[in-house]
């Protein structure tokens, strides 16, 4: 068993220490991050996750995890695992992954292993952190040992597919991408794959930007449909009967810590990039995409109520990063709306939450954002009975036409044009 020590204890962090811990390693989790910290230390977590409560639990107590503010100088391996934002001008913000390789520099020894898992532009590895950890006085590639591998987890899963999903280890040699193999196989059931570091970040953008690139084509399906009178989601059902055909579902834009960003890293590394940046810029105009629908549905926003349902960023997680629809609730509240949120999940990252039927109190219309399964049952005739007008926008095609209808509110669909084209009896 190995002594690990995981650079931050957020989304990814915190499920990968908590896995390495479960198979009797030694783990800190070191994190700047006081109240990240000092929950871990209780057995307890901040963030949303099936399974990983319990499992974080159970390590603490066993005394294989325990946080800490200072980074450790007794470790064999250190996992790099802090965020990658980008800029306001869309470049990749390295800061917290320079700042977390300077940080184990001082603690490092020979046989030491070096992981980046932070989601990173190519050659960030050779690039930046090659150059830091060198000053360490190690023989790079043969004493310390260093290696990039991403992870591929998806949030309401974590637990599961770290330990399934198959694995990319990017080393900056062979010796390298070896021994964190070997690191990984003690919680990786999947196939572990050997590459170069470049490589391997090359792999994990290309992942999410293929994700990116095809829910723009579907978002860009939704508004040619709006204009030429058909329904997207009846075109993507019957288009995806088509054996070699999977188009995606379109939305009110990309959220999440990678398929919203990723991308860009591309589009800053190459100027070959142009369809991703084109992709890129179609998903990001979605939530001003919606605001002007609402604006069609309601007349102009100022002093307008709405009730929006869901914020974060994908359904039955608390995850509000690069959110598509929190950035739509600033575009209404700068536009003069009365935005009233109903989210199950994020009641943390907000200082009003208000329930269903709350929310719909004398609202103009109410907005599905986010599919959450709690808003799966929702009363329309209830709703019908508070609001004060009568427009439902649903953005994902979850809310039943017909239940919407027949409780006397109007149904509006993102992607379904205002005027349809009919079959003639």
């Amino acid at each position: 068993m190995k002594s690990i020590c995981v650079i931050g204890i957020g989304y990814v962090g915190l499920p990968t220490a908590a896995m390495f811990a479960s198979k009797g390693h030694k783990v800190v989790g070191y994190d700047v991050n006081e109240k990240a910290v000092n929950a871990l230390n209780k057995g307890k977590i901040i963030i949303e996750e099936p399974g990983l409560g319990d499992l974080v639990k159970q390590v603490v107590e066993s005394g294989n995890l325990v946080g800490s503010t200072e980074c450790p100088d007794d470790c064999d391996v250190y996992i790099i695992a802090v965020p990658t934002p980008i800029n306001s001008d869309k470049t990749a913000d390295m800061r917290f992954v320079r700042s977390a390789t300077e940080a184990i520099v001082p603690h490092v020894r020979k046989g030491n292993i070096v992981i980046l898992e932070s989601t990173s532009p190519p050659r960030t590895v050779e690039d930046l952190m090659l150059p830091i950890l060198e000053k360490s006085g190690l023989k790079i590639g043969d004493e310390l040992l260093v290696a990039h591998s991403p992870e591929r987890i998806l949030p309401g899963k974590v637990l599961e597919e770290l330990r399934t999903n198959s694995r990319i280890v990017g080393g900056i040699n062979k010796k390298s991408s070896e021994a964190v193999k070997e690191v990984y196989e003690s919680i990786v059931e999947g196939e572990i794959f050997l590459t170069t570091s470049t490589t391997a970040e090359m792999c994990k953008v290309m992942e999410n930007t293929f994700r990116d690139v095809n829910i723009a084509l579907a978002n860009e399906l939704a508004k040619m449909s709006e204009e030429l009178g058909v329904n997207a989601w009846e075109v993507i059902r019957l288009a995806n009967q088509h054996p070699r055909v999977n188009i995606l579902s379109p939305g009110p834009g990309v959220g999440g810590h990678c398929i919203a960003l990723d991308p860009w890293f591309l589009v800053e590394a190459s100027d070959k990039s142009r369809l991703i940046e084109q992709g890129r810029r179609n998903n990001d105009s979605m939530p001003t995409y919606v605001k002007n629908r609402i604006t069609s549905l309601v007349g102009r926003l100022d002093g307008k109520r709405i009730a929006l349902y869901g914020v974060t960023y994908k359904p039955n997680i608390d995850d509000v990063r690069e959110s598509p629809v929190m950035h739509l609730w600033t575009l209404l509240k700068e536009a003069g709306a009365i935005v009233k949120v109903c989210d199950p999940h994020a009641n943390e990252k907000l200082e009003e939450n208000y329930g269903i039927y709350d929310a719909a109190k004398d609202a103009d219309i109410a907005v599905l954002g986010v599919n959450h399964a709690e808003f799966e049952r929702v009363d329309f005739g209830k709703l019908a009975s508070v609001m004060k007008g009568k427009a439902i926008l649903d953005t994902r095609n979850y809310w039943s036409e017909e239940s919407v209808n027949n409780a006397g509110l109007e149904y509006h669909l993102l992607g379904k044009s205002e005027n349809m084209d009919k079959w003639e009896n």
